[in-house]
């Protein structure tokens, strides 16, 4: 199955070694160079599947110098395996710059898929929304997290984080305040690990639960709020209607209710619902 030529994106085991894919193994055996976020980490993994593919370092800090040694094996008509140290690699991982080179270059990237801490966390999250967004790790000030949760705060959509363990309560705070307290919030801690947690409580509930005992704040974390309730979703904040209302006053009213929806971020069906009324009134 040796492509020359190409780069191939193999995600990796999250946590349990057992979850990687027959074909992943194949492709790691296979290719001429596993280009890893971290070589010894890595080593680990090929040592215990018995595979001797020469290693090469991808890692935030290297990662375009890299990825023109990358370009440059291809070049030569070899293939190159990309791995983070876990999951899958360019998702909240290194590889996206690596990944952006080879293919402005013209050579062909193959996705080879597996385990991502997102989907295993979502999976047994029970969230009954049709839709999701990922947004990976929120800025560690909690003034710029703050200001990042608030742009989210009306998506009806489940929302997706990864938080660090050192940071899980500060987030939490913060997800609390921006959120209210009534929305559920899943922990998935050590996914697919010996000590695996999958918790879902209100987020008025969940810094009682993290302090509960201390073993609930270790380990990389997955974090999964549901959607904005419909009628939370739908309720127009009193500034956004002050701005909906000056815009009225000087435009037409699709193009003040699209200007609105752009300034403060509220949902268009809901500015056009109140535009209508007010215009009547």
């Amino acid at each position: 199955m040796n492509h020359s030529g190409t780069l191939y994106v193999v995600a990796t085991p999250i946590g349990n070694l057992q979850d990687i894919t027959l074909r992943a193994l194949e492709t790691l055996k296979s290719a001429d160079v596993i280009a890893a976020e971290d070589t010894r980490h890595t080593s680990q993994l090929l040592n215990h599947f018995g595979i001797k593919t020469r290693l090469m370092a991808v890692h935030e800090h290297n990662e375009r110098a890299a990825g023109e040694k990358i370009l440059a094996l291809l070049a030569e008509g070899l293939s190159v395996a990309l791995v983070s140290d876990a999951g899958t690699p360019a998702v909240s991982d290194p590889g996206a710059v690596a990944v952006d080179i080879v293919r402005a270059a013209g050579y062909r990237v193959m996705p080879i898929p597996g385990a991502s801490a997102a989907i295993t966390a979502l999976s047994a999250a029970g969230n009954l929304s049709p839709h999701f967004l990922f947004y990976g790790f929120l800025p560690t000030k909690s003034s710029q997290r703050r200001q990042a949760l608030e742009s989210l705060r009306n998506h009806p959509y489940s929302l997706i984080f990864y938080e660090a363990p050192h940071r899980i309560v500060e987030s939490t705070v913060d997800m609390l305040g921006v959120f209210g307290a009534d929305r559920q919030i899943t922990f998935g801690r050590e996914l697919t690990k010996t000590f695996e947690t999958i918790h879902r409580c209100l987020l008025g509930e969940a810094l009682a639960w993290l302090e509960s005992d201390s073993n609930n704040q270790r380990g990389e974390f997955v974090v999964i709020v549901e959607a904005v309730p419909i009628a939370e979703e739908q309720a127009i904040e009193p500034d956004t209607q002050r701005t909906l209302e000056l815009l009225l006053a000087e435009l037409p009213l699709k193009q003040a209710v699209k200007l609105a929806a752009d300034i403060t971020g509220a949902k268009k069906n809901a500015l056009y619902e109140l535009a209508l009324t007010l215009k009547s009134n």
